[in-house]
């Protein structure tokens, strides 16, 4: 029960004094770039999903 107690102590010690946290700045900068490509990404597979239904339906 004592390393299980000693984990989370050390755990909590790290993620509070040696953990750096990102700015707000930079955290919203990171979200956005994050949607913007999770978009293209989707958009990508999109344009595939409709390309290849076309190749199909015109083989069979």
């Amino acid at each position: 029960m004592n390393k299980i107690s000693l984990y989370f102590k050390e755990s909590f010690d790290e993620l509070v004094h040696k953990v750096t946290w990102p700015d707000w700045a930079s955290l919203q900068s990171s979200t956005v770039l994050v949607l913007v490509a999770s978009v293209i990404i989707t958009l990508i597979i999109f344009v595939m999903d409709l390309i290849s239904k076309q190749i199909v339906s015109l083989i069979y």
